[in-house]
């Protein structure tokens, strides 16, 4: 059985549960044996015991590890073949930056043949600042903020569009967004009760975020060395989204990847919180799970079980499987979860 093809799971009448027994389950930042996965009729899945599996008809058995389903937080959708990603064992990306009719048609059909999609709507820049600039950048993927006054419109408009997260640019080579309009943006998006997500670039765009309070990084940051002052107070206050792997795709000696690895490496030392994501659309990327990205973790120092955390949420829907067993060791760690498959719940 190849990593490509689909494992469905039975689906019980409406309003029963459903319930998943393998020989390990990874859940929270633990490897269990004796544990089953509980699908809820909401579709919510939770660990048990396995003992309180009944068994019958809305039992499947898996051998090797269950988990939850695994993450990239950084995708644009339009620049890649969403069902190789899903093939190659991603259940669920974050869409961060595309045109907002087309990405909410392609989450629309998230969760079968897609992985299931949570996404930004478009770019939010100053008028005429990146991505407006890229040829990679479709018309209708940014919208431009032209004022303080003008954020609370664009934020409705994205939350119209069916956006979950808002996506915010700060790139020092071009036009930027003054802080007080940023700021704006924040606010109004925790208004909302949508998390923002900042592109921040170059020199004193990291601090700029932190000072209008964005929730998270799109990229961990890669032109320069940030001070360990900078880095402390971004470690208590928002998330990194790794994305180490643009950098040289693989390739050695690529200076950007090693100032990120570094700090990277020093924002986790401080408390900081990764997600995985890689920028998929952005290069010669492979693919669902990348080992390349996995590895550059762990070079991070993070652990296999925190590399886990920073793939999976635990409150979720989505149920991932390694049909041979989940390898905690750090040297297989990486090769094993390239195995992983999505659990095809439809």
């Amino acid at each position: 059985m190849t990593v490509a093809e689909e494992t469905p799971i039975p689906s019980p009448p409406a309003g029963r549960v459903r319930w998943l027994l393998a020989d390990s389950v990874w859940w929270g930042g633990r490897l269990r044996t004796g544990a089953a996965l509980r699908v809820a009729p909401d579709g919510l899945v939770r660990p048990v015991p396995a003992e309180l599996a009944p068994g019958g008809a809305d039992t499947s058995r898996f051998p090797g590890t269950l988990l939850p389903g695994l993450v990239d937080a950084h995708v644009h959708s339009a620049l890649v073949g969403l069902d190789t990603v899903r093939a190659g064992g991603i259940a669920e990306v974050w869409d961060l930056g595309g045109v907002p009719a087309t990405v909410a048609e392609l989450a629309r059909r998230g969760g079968s043949e897609l992985p299931r999609i949570r996404y930004a709507g478009p770019f939010l820049i100053a008028p005429g600042g990146y991505p407006s600039d890229r040829s990679w950048a479709p018309a209708g993927s940014w919208r431009e903020i032209g004022s303080a006054e003008d954020a609370g419109s664009a934020v409705a408009e994205v939350r119209a569009a069916g956006a979950s997260l808002i996506k915010v640019t700060a790139h020092a080579d071009g036009p930027q967004l003054p802080l007080p309009v940023l700021t704006a943006l924040v606010t109004a998006a925790h208004a909302a009760e949508l998390p923002v997500v900042v592109h921040a670039e170059g020199p004193g765009t990291v601090a700029a975020a932190l000072a209008a309070g964005a929730d998270v990084l799109a990229h961990t940051p890669w032109t320069e060395r940030i001070d360990d002052t900078l880095l402390a107070a971004c470690a208590t206050s928002m998330r990194w989204i790794s994305t180490l792997d643009i950098h040289g795709w693989g390739e050695p000696g690529d200076p950007a990847r090693e100032v990120a690895v570094d700090n990277l490496r020093r924002f986790v030392g401080h408390g900081g919180t990764v997600r995985y994501g890689t920028d998929l659309g952005n290069g010669p990327l492979p693919p669902g799970v990348n080992v390349r990205e996995i590895r550059l973790l762990q070079s991070a120092g993070l652990t296999p079980d925190e590399v886990l955390i920073a793939m999976t949420e635990t409150g979720g829907s989505t149920v991932s499987w390694i049909e041979t067993g989940l390898d905690l060791t750090p040297d297989g760690f990486a090769d094993i979860l390239a195995t992983t498959r999505v659990l095809d719940a439809a």
